[in-house]
């Protein structure tokens, strides 16, 4: 019997370290990275800089890094082009896997995702491809957005694919469907959602897990929507548009953030001075309703943070202005909201808050509701347009990505 239990035990672990995904935004998709016995505070000028490659194409996707690889996607003339480097900073290989987005902001924005041997990505109008993660091959490719008739806004396709299983999510949005799966492996379609009608939005979807339910939420221009991963069936739908609010925009409007989750509570945000809103969803998890409307925590794109029991992000006040907030998840009570600089993007690791804002300057933040204290700062003075790029950490290290440059600090603690 103890033979047998070592065995199963040996498989199920095998299985896990086999299927562990390489994504955006961290494991989970919510801004919380695993690395631990990181600095607590930074060298005046910043922490120290291991890594510097530029040329890589322009974009604000973030830099996905394994053990030893680091992953990048970039527009070169009109094409977009995923580099695959050591962790020297040697370009292994770079591909072209699709037509750029060319009219407003073309730069990329789809961030790779990894899983085994198989490197996943979609391109600017919308041709999602699997890559072979040694040779950079091709090995399956769909042209989503064209096939399944994807309705845009005017910013064209920035999703991330989504890992579930055996199989790849994009979200094309339209009136033939709103949310498509494909066979990880083939690139088959498995299933397609009916359609909600409303574009195609400009945020990632995610693996929402409660008390034995499980969903994929995916968002389109209108609706969020909860989608049964083994059949493609809507287990239940919001709708996240008010036409009075934006009656210029009557396809929806411009969704750029994942949801946040905890339990069966889901906080939805998308900046505009709109109404961020937190639902709760039913025993059955057949249906949500309004827990609280907010109109503070309108975070534009650049990710929110959930850390014991409160939200942490940066709002909009226009489109290159913005502060940085603290939410209670419960009540929606809100603790402080902070100006510096301006608005940003946010991830965290080992109980400290990294920020990266739009003017340029990177903080190191504690997380704490009673005030925003930023411990540390420096400021990436390369690269080129927009700092819109999410920052990632793996292997006690920070990636940064400025336009065609990345930049590689060491966090790790003395």
């Amino acid at each position: 019997m103890k033979t047998y239990l070592s065995f199963i035990l040996i498989i199920f672990f095998s299985y896990s370290i086999s299927a562990q995904v390489t994504q955006w935004r961290g494991p989970n998709r919510d801004g919380h990275f695993t690395d631990a016995g990181l600095l607590k505070q930074w060298p005046e000028n910043g922490p120290e800089l291991l890594l510097e490659v530029e040329g890589l194409g322009k974009g604000w996707s973030s830099p996905i890094a394994t053990e030893n690889e680091i992953f990048i996607s970039g527009m070169i003339d009109t094409l977009d082009y995923l580099t695959k480097m050591s962790s020297t900073g040697e370009i292994l290989w770079q591909v072209p896997y699709g037509r750029s987005w060319i009219q407003s902001y073309p730069d990329t924005r789809s961030s790779p995702t990894i899983e085994e041997n198989r490197v996943y990505i979609q391109s600017g109008t919308g041709r999602l491809v699997c890559f072979d993660r040694e040779t950079g091959k091709e090995i399956w490719a769909v042209e989503v957005d064209k096939d399944y008739q994807s309705e845009y806004h005017v910013w064209g396709n920035s999703e991330t694919p989504l890992i579930v299983d055996d199989m790849v999510i994009s979200t094309p949005g339209g009136d033939k469907t709103s949310v498509v799966a494909f066979n990880k492996f083939t690139g088959e379609l498995v299933w397609q959602s009916k359609s909600l009608g409303g574009a195609r939005a400009y945020a990632s979807p995610t693996v929402f897990q409660y008390n034995g339910l499980r969903y994929i939420l995916a968002v389109i221009g209108t609706d969020l929507l909860a989608i049964v991963p083994g059949t493609g069936e809507i287990a239940w739908s919001y709708r996240y548009f008010f036409k009075e609010k934006w009656a210029w925009q009557d396809n929806g409007l411009i969704w750029t953030n994942t949801p946040l989750f905890k339990n069966d509570e889901i906080f939805i945000s998308k900046g505009y001075d709109y109404y961020a809103t937190m639902l709760k969803m039913d025993s059955t998890g057949n249906a949500v309703s309004k827990k609280y409307l907010d109109r503070t925590l309108d975070n534009h794109h650049g990710g929110m943070v959930l850390h014991d029991g409160y939200v942490y992000g940066s709002n909009w006040t226009s489109n290159s202005q913005g502060r940085w907030v603290c939410m209670n998840w419960e009540t929606g009570e809100i603790k402080y909201v902070t100006k510096w600089d301006t608005k940003g993007s946010m991830i965290m690791a080992d109980e400290m808050l990294y920020c990266y804002n739009e003017r340029g300057n990177v903080g190191l933040v504690k997380p704490d509701p009673d005030g925003f204290e930023v411990i540390s700062q420096f400021k990436i003075t390369k690269g080129s347009g927009p700092h819109w790029a999410h920052p990632y950490i793996a292997n006690q290290k920070l990636y940064l990505r400025h336009g065609e440059a990345l930049f590689v600090y060491n966090l790790k603690a003395l």
